[in-house]
């Protein structure tokens, strides 16, 4: 758990606050939106006065459009600077894309992040890696701020445990993991309604991309090591969204007998990439040698140039890349 003492410190800048705006990382995830979300019913309840604004995008990502206050996202341009900003999820301001300029014009800014590189650029920050997703955090910080979670807290905040944990099959799946998800469950959150609205909720075009992407999975180095891609134009012949590929990497982590995965989304100039470990390999690590970073087992990176030349580079980093 996070040091209380950081908690009371940030419900203290909030509940004196008369202006606070919440945002997270661009390409926002489960956790991101889920936290987001969850903090901003939170504060609805303690009566503090809030908005919450979009690192990228013009609008939340169609696959949590189903979270309570899904709509309430704005663009980080119509927002005035608050008095307080809060960084969720996030483990650098750059990573707040168009709401960091926003982000530093606040008198205060608080981080809550569970990267393990998490820089404290914050005046107030709560770091813990420990905790499964920065939602558990939220979590914990309602009653610092004498708020009782609600069903609608509690959707979120359970959302952003279930997509960081990869439905509770991670690593990062811990006996308090699992306690903070039955208390989720205990205010409110529907454990079956929830995953089908998150995984179970496809459009076809996006079933077409996952098709595209089990049949380019290609093992290397011996095996031990299994890369798959997707192109713009693949979503482009799909008809997919580009959040809708968000998942996409667990299904090359299925492949038997891999350690480590690399799922790369290319326009033939530029390679997004993520990276999941099925053993005990550092990826974020490796990810971090390609100016990235993110958990051990799970990390990402952006790397300039075309598939060809990302994989010279980083196949020798990553298990048997000495064969």
């Amino acid at each position: 758990m996070a040091d209380a003492a950081d908690h009371r410190a940030v419900a203290r800048v909030l509940r004196s606050a008369p202006s606070v705006v919440i945002g997270s990382h661009v390409d926002p995830d489960g956790d991101a939106v889920g936290s987001c979300l969850g903090l901003a019913r939170a504060l609805d309840r303690a009566r503090i006065p809030c908005e919450v604004v979009l690192a990228s995008g013009l609008s939340v990502p169609t696959t949590y459009a189903f979270l309570p206050g899904a709509d309430r996202f704005r663009d980080p341009a119509t927002v005035a600077a608050p008095a307080v900003f809060v960084a969720l999820d996030s483990p650098e301001l750059r990573r707040l894309g168009a709401a960091e300029d926003l982000a530093r014009s606040a008198s205060t800014i608080v981080m809550i992040d569970h990267h393990p590189d998490a820089v404290p650029e914050g005046h107030v920050n709560v770091f813990d890696s420990t905790a499964a997703a920065t939602g558990c955090l939220v979590w914990e910080l309602l009653a610092h701020l004498d708020v009782t979670a609600d069903a609608e807290i509690a959707s979120c905040l359970y959302t952003a445990l279930l997509t960081d944990t990869g439905r509770f099959s991670y690593s990062n799946t811990t006996p308090d993991a699992l306690r903070t998800a039955a208390a989720m469950v205990e205010a409110g959150a529907d454990p079956s309604g929830l995953f089908v609205a998150t995984y179970e909720n496809r459009s076809a075009a996006a079933q077409r991309l996952i098709g595209l992407t089990l049949e380019r999975i290609t093992p290397v180095n011996g095996g031990l090591v299994a890369y798959s891609w997707v192109t713009a134009e693949d979503f482009a012949s799909t008809g997919a969204l580009p959040e809708e590929a968000e998942n996409l990497i667990d299904h090359v982590r299925a492949l038997r007998g891999v350690d480590v995965v690399l799922l790369a989304k290319t326009d033939g100039k530029t390679v997004k990439g993520s990276l999941r470990a099925k053993t005990d390999t550092d990826v974020g690590a490796v990810a971090r040698r390609f100016g990235g970073g993110g958990h051990r087992a799970a990390a990402g990176f952006t790397f300039a140039g075309d598939l060809d030349s990302l994989l010279a580079e980083m196949l020798p980093h990553l298990p048997g890349g000495g064969r």
